[in-house]
């Protein structure tokens, strides 16, 4: 009777399937997210890494910042009422009721709504949050306003903007992550007037808001920014070396030696007089 011949076990194919799909299925949304609709991004990759590791998922940077902000929110007596956290396709959108921040017609920051402000920066300081823009956006109603300040929307929503830019600065945060918009008028959330072009009050005060976003850079922008902090940090390097060099030590005294003194030429004879 002839040997019959071995079985193959091809079990470790069932594995390389797996691990091959999970690849291409990475891949394909690698590409789906040529917009970087990154908390979604974020949130794939993380049930990936789940996946593959078998360990449970915990929550992505962008939703532990939602988190974050939600506590700033909560902790401050009428937080709730002057800041609304919630997410988009790019990330955290905060929205700052104009109500809550500022005077009708003012860009000055209410001293009672700057510790609000203050915590938000300080949340937003912090190292693992390093490598988020902050868009600070600011937006009117559509009533005119003519003032020697603001001659109109525009001078007005880019003060809001700018200021909670510097409020921001000020605070640590570094400059190159920011950046003021000026809207005025032109993205109102709801209809500023009915039919009849009559004013809903209500609606306009739903529209006069600053709008604080804050995403994650891309890949290029973080290289780039990653560069420029790079240099920052040479550079300052540089100058604590260059002041270091530059310094003149006395020489120790055991490195001093006393300079031979010149000698005296020998003074010269008079000839003896010639008698006369």
């Amino acid at each position: 009777m002839a040997d019959e011949a071995p079985v193959e076990d091809n079990s470790w194919m069932e594995t390389y399937a797996d691990a091959i799909t999970l690849l291409m299925a990475f891949f394909v949304m690698m590409l789906t997210f040529a917009k970087y609709d990154m908390p979604a991004y974020e949130a794939a990759v993380n049930a990936i890494k789940s996946n593959i590791s078998k360990e449970e998922q915990g929550p992505t940077t962008t939703e532990q910042m939602q988190t974050d902000l939600m506590d700033v929110v909560y902790d401050v007596e009428g937080g709730q009422k002057a800041m609304n956290v919630k997410t988009d396709d790019k990330g955290i959108v905060i929205e700052l009721a104009s109500k809550a921040f500022y005077k009708p017609g003012s860009a000055t920051i209410k001293e009672d709504a700057r510790a609000l402000l203050k915590d938000m920066g300080e949340m937003l300081k912090a190292p693992k949050y390093g490598f988020y823009r902050i868009d600070v956006e600011g937006h009117t109603d559509d009533d005119p306003i003519s003032t020697r300040q603001f001659p109109s929307n525009w001078e007005l929503s880019g003060g809001r903007a700018t200021g909670v830019v510097r409020f921001l600065v000020e605070m640590g945060i570094d400059s190159r992550r920011l950046q003021a918009i000026a809207f005025a008028e032109t993205q109102p959330k709801v209809p500023n007037r009915d039919e009849n072009k009559n004013p809903i009050r209500a609606n306009q005060e739903v529209n006069r808001r600053v709008v604080v976003r804050v995403y994650p850079m891309d890949f290029a922008d973080r290289k780039k920014f990653e560069g420029t902090v790079k240099i920052e940090v040479e550079s300052e390097s540089e100058k604590d070396q260059g002041g270091q060099g530059n310094a003149v030590t006395a020489p120790s005294n055991s490195q001093q030696q006393a300079a031979p003194a010149p000698q005296e030429s020998p003074a010269p004879q008079e000839a003896p007089a010639q008698p006369q």
